[in-house]
């Protein structure tokens, strides 16, 4: 595989902004325009003005972007090899490398943010079943759904963008909304047979319980989501598709993580300290 590819928000670079008329592939484009620039360059539909006016973004990820020469020169081979989609340069943007590292930082920071207000509301909620360790442990296995949604963008070729946060902050949220239904599955069972069970049996028996709506859930959003990808693709929309189908990864692994990760390692880390205790 190439590696990691941080996309013109992170890297910095140019975005130029063009509107056109009639239909325009963006295929094509993309093509004519790295046959100018020489570099490798990322057209994304944007928009629809009305009146037959659409719009798209070309980025350029590159630490010194281009230069007003080379911006001459791309917008004269648009325009004479897509003569009857009179195309012409909008607006153009500058993004310095400073500039996207302290956007990238912004986002991680959101993400640890976010990670540590899921383990304070879980600690607060669920404190009488022993909250902070089942906090930590639901934030442990958000961070394999993490790792699986960086590992779709890398594989597929999917540049690191705001998409990748997006995703990351979606799944964040559907999956410790299933793993908070198992525990709290797990303090009415606990209120139920009090100390007739151990831990590991109220945990098992809770997933159990809610196995089913966790899955249906899951299929029903996969379904939705797995429909944005096909029209995406079948239309060529670029922006959709790297976010729908690394959601669709992520949304599975989700699942995988309330039922298979979270409770279990939680169970794991309470025996451990028990024995030791002991």
């Amino acid at each position: 595989f190439k590696g990691v590819a941080l996309d013109i928000q992170f890297k910095g670079g140019t975005i130029v902004t063009y509107s056109y008329e009639n239909e325009l592939d963006i295929t094509k484009v993309t093509e004519q325009v790295n046959s100018v620039n020489k570099d490798s360059a990322t057209v994304k539909q944007i928009g629809d003005l009305g009146e037959n006016k659409k719009q798209i973004n070309v980025s350029f990820a590159a630490s010194e972007g281009l230069t007003p020469e080379e911006v001459i020169s791309i917008n004269t081979s648009l325009q004479e090899n897509f003569k009857d989609n009179n195309i012409k340069q909008e607006q153009i943007n500058n993004v310095t490398p400073s500039i996207g590292q302290d956007f990238f930082m912004k986002s991680i920071v959101a993400v640890i943010f976010a990670a540590l207000m899921m383990i304070l509301y879980i600690t607060i909620r669920f404190r009488k079943i022993g909250g902070l360790p089942a906090g930590i442990m639901a934030v442990v296995a958000l961070l394999h759904d993490i790792i699986i949604v960086f590992g779709v963008f890398v594989i597929l070729g999917f540049p690191i963008d705001n998409n990748f946060i997006a995703v990351v902050l979606t799944i964040f949220g559907y999956s410790i909304n299933d793993t908070i239904v198992i525990y709290d599955r797990i303090r009415e069972n606990k209120n139920i047979y009090g100390n007739r069970k151990t831990l590991r049996e109220l945990v098992n028996l809770s997933i159990n319980q809610s196995l089913t709506r966790s899955i249906n859930t899951t299929v029903s959003t996969v379904m939705a989501l797995s429909t944005v990808c096909i029209v995406a693709i079948f239309f060529n929309v670029p922006s959709i598709i790297t976010f729908a189908l690394p959601m669709i990864i992520g949304m599975i692994s989700g699942v995988y993580s309330t039922i298979f990760i979270a409770g279990p390692l939680w169970v794991t880390y309470e025996e451990y300290k028990s024995k030791k205790i002991n």
